[in-house]
């Protein structure tokens, strides 16, 4: 029988499909909400308090309209201060995204890992407890931009950033006591594998960039196994407030299955 019910996933902006990429790719017959909470957008620069009682609260409304079988929470800062409320909340199955910290430290060198995430999320004492259970043996560095956030939003509204732009960015990280070992970085922000290439281009030297989004989509896989699907995939993205939807964001939309576009 068919299941139209649909996987819900949810950031406070576009970074999340950088999750949503490849979880289509293993799950292609899967219908898709995705959610940008722009209403609350930037959630790096909010206090952990706000956050808190956002997500929870947002989320409930969401899951009441759109009775999904699983829901994703495709942001790093969201999931490192909410997750447990939300998982409280919902009767059903939540995903959440932590920072790549454990594979970062399998596939480093040098013993040296670079976290680039938002201000919330680096701080946060999980990414102490990360460090210490799957890197001990590494030197972790972090550094929060909420610069690279807005860079990557303008990317998929089609404003192209220079390049120093980039280098300012990661000059916050490379520029530390010790961060001239680092090789490999945690990009540990659901927006930032959005702008893996300009990082990469930008850095002074060869890093390895890893991100969550296939871990996240294997989870997925996972939990869904043995389900039924619907008869016909579809997509939609939801904005939590009024938004300009210009050519480049909706083409980026439409790329990764998102067809429908509505205000909640």
């Amino acid at each position: 029988m068919a299941d139209e019910r649909p996987i819900l996933m949810f950031d406070s902006g576009v970074g999340g499909l950088s999750v949503l990429a490849p979880t289509r790719a293993l799950l292609p017959q899967a219908s898709y909400i995705y959610v940008a909470d722009n209403g609350g957008f930037p959630y790096g620069i909010r206090s952990e308090g706000e956050i808190a009682a956002r997500v929870p609260a947002l989320l409930g409304r969401l899951v009441e309209r759109h009775h999904p079988r699983l829901v994703v929470i495709a942001c790093n800062t969201a999931s490192t201060i909410a997750l447990a409320a939300v998982r409280a909340a919902l009767d059903l199955p939540v995903v959440g995204t932590v920072p790549a910290i454990k594979p970062a430290a399998e596939q480093s060198h040098s013993r040296a890992i670079g976290v680039l995430g938002t201000d919330a999320t680096v701080r946060q004492p999980y990414v102490d407890d990360l460090s210490a259970r799957f890197a001990a043996d590494c030197i972790v560095l972090r550094h929060g931009s909420a610069r690279l956030v807005e860079l990557a939003e303008a990317k998929l509204r089609g404003e192209a950033a220079g390049l120093d732009a980039y280098r300012e960015v990661l000059s916050g990280l490379l520029d530390q006591p010790e961060g001239n070992r680092i090789d490999t970085v945690v990009l540990a922000c659901t927006h930032f594998p959005l702008v893996a290439d300009e990082l990469a281009a930008a850095a002074p030297r060869q890093l390895s960039f890893v991100d969550g989004g296939p871990g996240i989509a294997r989870r997925v896989a996972h939990l869904t196994d043995g389900q039924d699907w619907p008869e016909t995939a579809s997509g939609e993205a939801v904005f939590t407030a009024p938004v300009e939807i210009g050519d480049a964001l909706r083409a980026a939309l439409i790329e990764r299955g998102l067809g429908r576009i509505s205000i909640l």
